[in-house]
């Protein structure tokens, strides 16, 4: 069977008789409400501080039992006397903890009898409300997003421009409005790659208003990612949201700005480095000789006086250098002058002109024995 007799009694502050004109209803309606939540609030003190007198008597009861416990096994009379001293403590602790169960029984008790009222009938049972709404998520290779991307792109690249050219908050929130598709990763992975393109072509102020609008689109989509939506169906929040100009949401903006600034200077740095040392390597490819070598590199590693005479062309100076050194290490600069193409041997039959004449800054091979046999006939 189901009791109602909890019904009978509840305690209402507008459930009240018909109340004398010259009173204000309403008033009085308040004060017995307020009345009635003071008297709550006192009956809950008290139960908590009987509960907690309850629970600290049973604590030092138990406290001194493990006394005792300890000193049976000691058996001095030192101990003998603290442990008849603990018996009479815990003989007044057990009689206080029964005073206490009383109280708490009664309170108990008092709180059944007590008439409900609208503020225990019923309670918040949610503090907010959340959709279940979760974006379709597929597992795209690399190939299929990298399709993905520039099929978009291909057909928005003049819009999206557009948005990334956008300075106040009104146009952008109408033109998102107006083109929803926008409002995608492609956007955003475009708007990236759009400002480092021109930072690299050192349109600073440029870059700077696209990061704007690249950040724009970052904080919309990271909005969708915490809320779970789609992000169409939240970008007019945001833009909510950044209008009001809420210190803090607009801190966060600025900072996520300035930051992703500086990584897109630092990776335009890194694309121009990069370029200068491939063009580097495609001059020095072009440069190698018949051996390999670089002959710049192979000029820098010469000894001063055969990079004299490299400098004036003279290779009569250039014999009497050979002349001077050892044959060995002659004979090692001069191969690998040949190899890069610094020297070419023989070039006086195979190059010259008519009269036989060497082009200018080729010379012909020459080792200390060769300079020897041909003195006076470079």
């Amino acid at each position: 069977m189901v009791d109602y007799s909890v019904w009978d009694h509840i305690e209402v502050s507008d459930d009240e008789d018909e109340t004398h004109p010259n009173i204000d209803t309403p008033s009085l309606f308040r004060w017995r409400h307020q009345a009635r939540i003071e008297r709550m609030e006192q009956f809950h003190k008290e139960k908590e501080d009987v509960d907690k007198g309850y629970r600290e008597c049973k604590r030092k009861f138990n406290e001194c039992q493990r006394k005792m416990k300890e000193l049976e096994l000691a058996s001095t009379e030192s101990s003998k006397s603290e442990l008849q001293r603990l018996q009479t403590e815990a003989q007044q602790l057990k009689k206080e903890e029964k005073s206490w169960e009383e109280k708490v029984n009664n309170l108990r008790k008092k709180e059944k009898t007590m008439p409900w009222n609208v503020d225990t009938l019923s309670k918040d049972g949610f503090s907010k409300s959340v959709f279940n709404v979760k974006p379709e998520q597929q597992d795209e290779s690399e190939e299929q997003k990298e399709k993905k991307h520039k099929t978009f792109v291909e057909k928005y690249e003049k819009q999206i421009k557009h948005f990334g050219m956008l300075r106040r908050w009104d146009d952008s929130q109408k033109y998102l409005s107006d083109n929803p598709h926008l409002v995608c990763e492609e956007t955003a992975n475009y708007l990236v790659i759009w400002c480092i393109d021109l930072e690299v072509e050192e349109k600073h102020a440029l870059m700077e208003q696209v990061a704007h609008q690249t950040i724009v689109m970052q904080f919309i989509l990271e909005l969708a990612k915490s809320l779970k939506v789609d992000p169409r169906a939240c970008f007019r929040q945001f833009f909510s949201k950044i209008k009001t100009a809420d210190q803090q949401y607009m801190e966060g903006f600025n900072d996520e700005l300035e930051s992703f600034k500086e990584r897109v200077r630092g990776r335009a740095k890194a694309r121009i480095e990069k370029a200068m040392k491939e063009y580097e390597e495609e001059e020095r490819q072009k440069r190698l000789g018949p051996g390999g070598l670089d002959p710049v590199e192979v000029y820098e590693t010469l000894p001063v006086e055969l990079q004299k005479c490299f400098d004036v062309k003279d290779v009569q100076m250039l014999q009497d250098a050979i002349k001077k050194m050892e044959p060995a290490e002659a004979k090692y600069h001069m191969q690998r002058c040949i190899d890069s193409g610094l020297w070419v041997p023989n070039a006086r039959g195979a190059e010259g002109g008519e009269n036989g004449d060497k082009p200018e800054g080729v010379y012909e091979e020459c080792t200390k024995e060769s300079c020897e046999e041909d003195k006076g006939n470079p």
